[in-house]
């Protein structure tokens, strides 16, 4: 037996003041993103914004349905909408946002599993890493280069292709 381990990489910043000018305007971008959520059952808004190598910004916001399993993350939104229809203009950077009236985010909000693993699917498909911004908007973003510092046992398997 061996014992492994595995570290994690990112940037922590205190606010998003402290982001250079093009990351600052993606976590506000994101924000903007909330509008959009359809989240009537949990209250839970989660805002997507990508921006591409061209420089468009793609959004994503949640979207619930009273058939829990059938909503969709924010994420996934921003993601399958640039795999649908901008697959040759590669993902350079993603924010990603959280709100709610309920109680108060005091950290960044990490995303799920499921969003972590289509994301490492995409960065393979565009052979390149793509920049992660969790922005908590009242306080800290944590800024990662590639999706493996938040799922560092990413799921591949090269035969299936």
């Amino acid at each position: 037996m061996t014992k492994q381990e595995i570290k994690v990489f990112f940037e922590a910043y205190s606010n998003v003041d402290e982001l250079n000018s093009a990351d600052h305007a993606l976590c506000l971008e994101a924000v903007k993103a909330l509008k959009n959520s359809h989240s009537p059952y949990s209250k839970f808004r989660v805002g997507v914004a990508m921006r591409l190598q061209s420089g468009k910004i793609i959004y994503g916001s949640n979207q619930e349905n009273v058939a829990y399993p059938s909503g969709l993350c924010a994420e996934r939104v921003a993601l399958f909408y640039w795999g649908a229809n901008h697959p040759d203009d590669p993902i350079e950077s993603m924010a990603i946002t959280a709100h709610t009236d309920e109680f108060e985010l005091v950290k960044p909000v990490a995303s799920c599993g499921s969003c972590l693993q289509v994301l490492a699917e995409y960065e393979q498909k565009q052979s390149r890493k793509i920049e992660v911004l969790l922005y908590c908007q009242r306080g800290a973003v944590w800024k990662s280069i590639g999706v493996q510092n938040f799922l560092p046992f990413l799921f591949f398997e090269d035969r299936l292709k």
